[in-house]
Parts: structure tokens; sequence; C-alpha cells
């Protein structure tokens, strides 16, 4: 009758903890963490071998971001029952947030030995490798968790991301193709966007990023679809994407140096300058802004002394980045056509030989620094500096140009000769304005791009 009636108890009490852990797994699945929490440390003080509780317990740390308790109970859970996959793989995801990516990736793998065909596991590893830079490797897996479950949108998009990074394009544009039968998004098709300009499917390409702005006009499609008709040098509809953008997200630089750079094609000069000054007064240390704001700004000499302003500032709040103090020492050498002076003659060259100072390497630097020389007729001064410059680029003809002057100028007229001719040959090839144009106009948008990235997800369960 005894053992009868503590069987009874017993069981009432297994009962209960089971209709305890039942109601955590509720508030976990509710997203009410620190509520399961509670319940669940209860329920461990009383059954600390029970693997569910400690496997869900530590779950809910992690939710919370408390990565090292949530370590003690996934370790402590995999003890317990080594051959659960869901643990082995919560316990990874736990190690990856830690940094502890090696032991991480162990983790993973023994998730994936104990299931190989879960989508989960598949899934899981995919986005570790991907996350690791292991493109190859983490494509395998994901494509693998796509033929387990071809509808899942997230891995399905990475999956395509990945084939457009290692060069798949027609398995991406099949993933793409295949998700946009599930599920019409505007990232869908900025993706397919990207997969035609690698092809050079450029009217595609067009096609497919001015839907995705429609659809989810985000500041990274409405960029992608304006950078794209920029690069093709349709220059009046990417004005007017650009300006919406603006409106859209005042406070994006980068929508203000499209703009600017698209209306200084359109020869809207003084607009240009005044929408490239607002993007550096957004960001005052975005390099980009500066590369067109000085090749850009002679053509509206109105605005020379706020121009010089911005390159001062950026000079000032950069006093370690050698294109910092070059743009600045160049705005000024250009300011001198307005206000020339002795005074700013110095400050230019100090702003050079800085430049120099900071990073030997960059060849106009030198370049314009003979050129300061050179102007003083000081060509023992300039020679060396030109020489420098074309061992650091050989492909610029300004610098054999004047370096053959100065070689006149010091009655060394073979070496000019040379130099004269050199310079005759490399104006023959070399690129055109236009070609220039293009390539500063294509690297602006690659860069301006927001990077994607393969993120990993957090484990199912």
């Amino acid at each position: 009758m005894v053992w009868a009636m503590f069987a009874s108890a017993q069981d009432k009490a297994d009962v209960q903890r089971d209709h305890e852990f039942q109601l955590a797994v509720q508030l976990y699945d509710s997203q009410h963490y620190k509520e399961a929490i509670g319940r669940l440390e209860e329920l461990e003080r009383e059954t600390p071998e029970d693997f569910q509780v400690q496997e869900l317990l530590g779950t809910s740390y992690a939710a919370t971001s408390l990565e090292l308790k949530a370590l003690v109970h996934l370790q402590l859970a995999i003890r317990l029952n080594p051959q659960s996959g869901v643990a082995h793989t919560n316990l990874a995801t736990t190690l990856s947030r830690l940094g502890r990516s090696r032991v991480a990736g162990d983790e993973f793998l023994k998730a994936y030995e104990l299931e190989p065909d879960s989508y989960a596991t598949n899934h899981n590893l995919g986005e570790f490798y991907v996350a690791a830079g292991k493109l190859t490797d983490g494509r395998s897996f994901l494509k693998r968790a796509q033929q387990l479950k071809p509808t899942a949108y997230g891995n399905g998009y990475d999956l395509a991301l990945a084939d457009l990074i290692t060069g798949q394009l027609d398995d991406g544009r099949q993933t793409v193709q295949a998700l946009l039968q599930e599920k019409d998004t505007g990232e869908l098709h900025n993706l397919l966007a990207q997969i035609d300009e690698r092809e050079r499917n450029f009217v595609s390409a067009a096609n497919e990023y001015e839907i995705a702005a429609h659809m989810d006009p985000t500041e990274d499609n409405l960029f992608d679809w304006g950078g794209e008709l920029l690069m093709h040098r349709t220059y009046e509809p990417a004005i007017e994407v650009f300006r919406a953008g603006s409106q859209r997200y005042p406070h994006s630089p980068r929508m203000l140096i499209g703009l600017g750079v698209a209306l200084y094609a359109r020869g809207l000069y003084e607009d240009a300058i005044k929408s490239l000054l607002a993007a550096a007064d957004l960001d005052p240390t975005d390099e980009r802004c500066y590369l067109f704001l000085a090749k850009e700004y002679q053509s509206s000499p109105a605005q020379a002394d706020e121009v010089i302003l911005r390159f001062k500032r950026y000079a000032q709040l950069e006093p370690n980045n050698a294109m910092a103090q070059y743009y600045y020492a160049m705005s000024l050498w250009k300011g001198r056509q307005v206000n020339p002076s002795s005074l700013r003659t110095t400050k230019i060259k100090l702003l050079l030989e800085r430049s120099i100072a900071l990073d030997e390497s960059i060849a106009e630097s030198h370049m314009q620094l003979g050129n300061m020389f050179s102007e003083q007729h000081q060509y023992k001064q300039s020679i060396p500096e030109y020489i420098r410059a074309l061992q650091l680029d050989a492909d610029l003809p300004e610098a054999h140009y004047r370096l053959g002057t100065d070689y006149v100028h010091m009655g060394q007229k073979d070496r000019a000769r040379f130099e004269f001719a050199t310079y005759q040959k490399l104006r023959a090839k070399h690129q055109s304005d236009s070609d220039k144009e293009g390539d500063m106009l294509q690297q602006f948008v690659y860069s301006s791009k927001a990077t994607s990235k393969v993120e990993g997800n957090a484990a199912e369960h």
C-alpha cells in the first residue's frame, strides 16, 4: 500500500515536471526567454541529469546573449546525450559566437556525421564554412540542404550568393529563378541583376535592378539601380534615380556622390559640386567623395573656397592619410589660379612632402612635388622626384614630358629626347579621358555597393 502511494506520488511529480517543461518550451517558442529560463532553472535543480532540460536551458541562455552560461549547459547536454545532432549544432553556434571557430567547426561536423541527411545540419555547416571564407566547402553543404528542402528561402538565397561569388552563375540563376516561383522579392531581383552583370547582360541587369528598386526601395536597391545606369553612362535616368534616392535617404553620402557624378557628366557643374560638398559634410572622412571632388571642382571656380575648406577638414581629420594630404595640397594648388600667394606655395610643398612621408609609393605625390620644384626652376630637386614617380608608375605621360623639359633646362638633350619620345608613345596608346572616367565610375559603384554577406543563421530546433 505504501509503495503504491509512493509510486502514485512519483507519477504525479513526473507529470508536473513534464507540464512545467512543456510550459518552458512554449515560452521559448514565443520568445519569452527569461520566463523560460526561470522555469528551466527550477526544473534543473530537481533533475540535473535531464538532457532536455539542460539542452533547452543552454539554448535559452544563448537566445539572451548569455553565451558563457549557455556553454556550460550545452556541454552537459552533450555529455548526457552525445548522439543528439541538435545539441552539437546548438553548442557549435554558441562557440562560434564566442569566437571559438575551430571548436565550433568540429561540433558542426559532429552534428553532420550524426544526421547527414538533415536539412538543418547541412544548412548550418554550409553557413559556417561560408562565414569562415571557405566558400567552395560551404556551397556544397548549402546545395545539399537546398536539395533536401527546395523551398528554403534563406538557404537558397545564400546558396545563390555563394554561386555568384564563386562564379557558378548558371547554378545561381537557376536557384534564384526557383525561389522566385515561391516568393517574389526585391532582394532576389537584385541578386539576379548581379548575376546578369557578371555575365555582362547589362540591359537585363538594369531591368532587374529597377524591378528590385520598385518592389523594395531600400537604399541598396536604389543605389544599385542608379549605379548600373551611371556605369553605362545613361546619365539622365541615373540623375533621376540618385535624386529620388537622396530625397528618400537624405543621410546617404553615396547617393549624393552618385548624383554629383551624374550631374557632372551632364555638364551641370555647379549642381554637381554642391551635391559632392553635401556628401562631404555628411561623412567628412569618406574618401570616395574627395576622389571626384578633386577631379571636378575646377569646372566651378566660384565654389573653390568651399571645396578647399572641405579638403582642409579632411586632411585635419585624417592626419595620417597620405591621400588626404595630397588632395588638400592639390586643392590649394588649383586654388592658386584664383588666389596666388607665396604662403600658399609653401603650404602646398609641405603637404606634398607629408603625403610622401606617410606613403612613399604614391607616384602622383612625387610628380606634383616635382612640378612644384620645376615651377621654381629648382631642376636638381624636380628631376629626382620625376624619376621616382616613374619608377612607381612608368605609365605617367605628364611625368615623362615634365622630366624631358627639365632635362632640356639642364642641357641633357639626349635624355630629354628619350623622355619626349616615351611621352609621345604613351599619349598614342594611353587611355582616353572617357575610358578613365569609365574606370572611375566603375570603381566608385562597385566599392559603394553594400558588401553582401552570407550570415550564419541560428541553429534550428
